[in-house]
């Protein structure tokens, strides 16, 4: 994801990339903005921006929301904008953004202008917009398989040549994974209780037997 973000806005100087799981605290005083991708999988994170005024913070969280973390976590005095930073959606030419507080967006099309990053708003909502659509469609062709009615194959090519995607749903699934489909459908279904995002039994399948291999390697 990280590398995605790198080839998609390059490492100005003004750019400084951080790996690791708590950044450095003389790195978060001087940020004017931070791209935090950690946060999907250690929302806890956001404990260590509580005293950050000058601070935007971008949260990948496209599994949660952020009016959820500031339920969980207080609100902090930074400004607050979620993204889609699951592998496959960074790199493309529109930035999907939610934000906690409409005042912010002055603050966020600045940010967004000095990135040279087009962006769209979309509701502060598990899932956001283009991960929801695509793990549904993605879930919709694994019933499909499931039913015996066409080949992961032959769903990928007709989903290209039919309606001019630029890839089908099982090759989407492996450049997100398993694991953020499958964890992405749950929590979606959890927050609307629509059956369309109800897991199918295949994928579920896949995603137990990945998540027992990982442990297991351990």
């Amino acid at each position: 994801m990280l590398a995605e973000f790198q080839e998609r806005y390059g490492q100005p100087d003004e750019v400084v990339y951080h790996t690791v799981e708590a950044l450095p605290q003389a790195e978060l005083l001087k940020a004017d903005a931070i791209f935090d991708f950690w946060l999907d999988s250690l929302p806890e994170r956001m404990l260590q921006y509580q005293r950050l005024d000058s601070l935007m913070l971008f949260c990948n969280v496209p599994k949660l929301c952020l009016a959820e973390l500031q339920y969980r976590y207080g609100r902090p005095s930074c400004s607050l904008a979620g993204f889609n930073g699951l592998p496959g959606f960074v790199n493309r030419p529109l930035l999907e953004l939610s934000l906690l507080d409409q005042n912010d967006l002055p603050r966020l099309q600045s940010i967004c202008s000095a990135l040279g990053a087009d962006f769209r708003l979309v509701q502060d909502r598990v899932g956001m917009v283009t991960p929801r659509v695509v793990c549904q469609i993605i879930n919709e062709a694994y019933f499909t398989v499931q039913e015996g009615t066409a080949t992961r194959e032959d769903i990928d090519l007709g989903m290209q040549l039919g309606t001019n995607y630029p890839m089908g749903p099982f090759a989407w699934c492996n450049k997100i994974g398993v694991k953020h489909v499958f964890e992405l459908l749950q929590a979606v279904l959890l927050d609307t209780g629509d059956e369309r995002y109800r897991i199918c039994p295949l994928l579920k399948r896949e995603y137990l037997l990945q998540e027992a291999s990982e442990r297991a390697a351990m």
